[in-house]
């Protein structure tokens, strides 16, 4: 075989080098224009207004969404495993706003307990749906977090709280069962469809249930080292130099497609981030913190292009409508762990963007999924609202 030595002329070889240290230089960070503060009332009416709506579409038997309400192209959703699952994450979203926001009216308060009675009766018999649909994994998740603020709710009531704890401890124990096989966990098992699921753990998916392990921890439950450290590593396997996140594992040898850049990252990076500051990776410092809060805010409109299209993540950047509320209630956290004196800015931000995108029925709903989209991004926008409070 004759190996030929490849020279680069001169001029070529300058463009060359110009071009690699061009990329090789960061841009700035974005900065999002100034915005004024909203006047408190005006946050409280529009967290009073969310709650009536919870308050109307409260099913009988206490729970929040339904699978009655299809369109033409409706997320994969295997009966009846899948809705027990939608309908359980719904159900604990509503349950924690309701929680946050503390509203005492005589009416929110009987929904808040016909809500606690479904979760306590109804949590213990969550399953995957199929080997391929694991959708469990977010009604463990959120479950996790409404009982933690179930906990003190009614904190001389010992038969209650022994009960919390032992649902919460019960739904670790399922996603000791359902997390991946390498780590992390996940919605989908396309692979070998295995007991312990075989599918690639996901980002936000991980950074979610890493946040609701920390509310339980923070009530005093027990937390397995294990599961939290191979989580945490699934989700290190996924970041990029820039704290982008690739969407899933299967995708961490493809860095450079568009929803794993920074602008179809945005809704993953706010719950990312803060999962891993509360695990105590020394690298979320608060700068970036604040670099990627920025981020949301001076480019959100590449999440809100994806907001209300029926098709995931058909707009740009490869971003689905339900990163939308997602994202900008893990950038309410990530607030949460800046400075007192570093957060107010971003409180105005977050705010703003919310109040002006309540529906007029009081609502908030980024993507259409059956009859769930509705309360969920309610109780997203609620409990991000209730964080920017001054």
């Amino acid at each position: 075989m004759i190996h030929q030595k490849i020279v680069l002329r001169p001029t070529v070889a300058a463009v060359l080098l110009l071009v690699l240290t061009t990329i090789a230089v960061a841009d700035p960070p974005p900065r999002p224009l100034p915005v004024e503060q909203p006047a408190p009332e005006k946050i409280d009416k529009a967290i009073e207004r969310g709650v009536a709506f919870l308050i109307e579409r409260q099913n009988p038997d206490g729970s929040w969404g339904s699978a009655r309400n299809t369109k033409g192209l409706n997320i994969f959703a295997p009966v009846p495993g899948a809705h027990h699952a939608f309908r359980t994450a719904t159900t604990s979203l509503c349950i924690s706003a309701m929680i946050e926001v503390g509203d005492n009216s005589d009416e929110g308060t009987a929904a808040l307990d016909r809500g606690e009675a479904w979760l306590i009766e109804n949590l213990p018999r969550l399953r995957r749906a199929t080997p391929t649909a694991l959708y469990n994994s977010w009604g463990h998740a959120y479950s996790i977090g409404a009982l933690a603020r179930m906990y003190d709710r009614r904190p001389d009531d010992k038969a209650r709280r022994e009960r919390i704890v032992e649902l919460i401890e019960g739904q670790i124990d399922m996603l000791r069962r359902y997390e991946c096989v390498d780590g992390g966990w996940c919605y989908y098992d396309f692979n070998a469809h295995t007991q312990r699921p075989s599918g690639s753990s996901i980002s936000f998916v991980t950074a979610a249930v890493l946040v609701s392990l920390d509310e339980a921890r923070a009530i005093g439950v027990e937390v397995p080292e294990r599961i939290v450290q191979r989580g945490i590593a699934s989700i290190l396997r996924q970041r990029k130099g820039d704290f982008t996140y690739c969407y899933g594992e299967y995708l961490k040898y493809q860095p450079a497609r568009m929803i794993n850049r920074p602008g179809g990252s945005l809704g993953r990076s706010q719950a990312c981030n803060v999962a891993l500051r509360l695990w105590d990776d020394e690298a979320i410092t608060d700068d970036v913190l604040n670099v990627w809060l920025d981020r949301l805010f001076a480019r959100n409109l590449w999440l809100d292009m994806g907001r209300k299209r029926p098709i995931p993540h058909e707009s740009w950047f490869a971003v689905a409508g339900y990163f939308f509320y997602f994202g900008h209630y893990y950038a309410a956290h990530c607030i949460d762990q800046l400075p007192p004196d570093r957060r107010a800015a971003h409180q105005d931000q977050l705010a703003q963007i919310l109040l002006r995108l309540q529906e007029k029925d009081g609502c908030w709903w980024d993507y259409p999924l059956y009859d769930y989209h509705q309360p969920y991004g309610t109780a997203y926008a609620l409990m991000s609202l209730a964080r920017c409070r001054r």
